[in-house]
């Protein structure tokens, strides 16, 4: 006899494994064909930003540092909202509350069940928020590079703080992607393979870079021209 339960023994393993596939796709390509990802364009970009700003001579690092002081914002602020809703997990974990283990939801409400949805969804917020913190780090460090006054600094050197900071702000946000499908679980094994099936559909969408290789040269052309007018 089919019981509700069985659908979470399907349905969520399904889900991960689409999500889990999907991402590991993506770093193959970040990896091996970088130019088809809007991941491996955006660090091209940041190479050539450092790369510009570090040859000229009479460089803006005012403008350079709020740039990267504006990532460095937007990571700690993430870090403090993945921090507080870790928090709030384990608050509700403490509590034992019984709120998603009504009747209506259509799935396994067990206890057992219930404390590993807990865990996996705690697991996801710290992950994220261990990369945003190291995306701070990295982007600090960057910081004190490019203001270093008279460094003899390779480019090389600040463009991988650049893009360390970049890698693992993108690993944070696939963190919170991972937590918003298990945050769908609690509403039962079918509203959390929906969630999963769709996020992949989008990701797929957004992550991938299909501006043609003339385009790029002639918008990477006038971007190094505004930046050489600017610095």
């Amino acid at each position: 006899m089919f019981r509700k339960e069985y659908l979470d023994l399907v349905l969520v393993p399904c889900g991960l494994l689409i999500m889990f596939s999907y991402h590991l796709i993506l770093l193959y390509r970040c990896l091996k064909l970088p130019h088809t990802t809007v991941i491996g364009f955006e660090n091209n970009d940041k190479k050539y930003w450092v790369e510009k700003l570090m040859q000229s001579e009479n460089r803006d690092v005012k403008t350079a540092l709020d740039v990267i002081s504006a990532n460095i914002s937007a990571a700690t602020f993430l870090a403090s909202v993945c921090l507080t809703l870790s928090a709030l997990i384990g608050a509700w974990i403490a509590n034992n509350s019984n709120i998603f283990q009504s009747e209506l939801i259509y799935g396994d409400t067990r206890p057992a069940t219930m404390s590993i949805k807990y865990i996996t969804l705690l697991i996801c917020f710290l992950l994220a928020f261990s990369c945003f913190v190291q995306s701070a780090r990295w982007f600090i460090h960057a910081n004190y590079l490019i203001s270093t006054p008279g460094s003899d600094i390779s480019t090389e050197y600040v463009e991988l703080a650049v893009i360390r900071g970049g890698d693992f702000w993108s690993v944070g946000l696939r963190a919170l992607y991972f937590a918003t499908t298990l945050l769908l679980w609690f509403f039962g094994p079918i509203p959390m393979f929906a969630t999963s099936v769709t996020m992949v559909v989008l990701l797929h969408y957004l992550d991938n870079d299909t501006t043609s290789l003339t385009k790029k040269r002639s918008h990477r052309k006038e971007k190094l021209k505004r930046l050489e007018e600017i610095i």
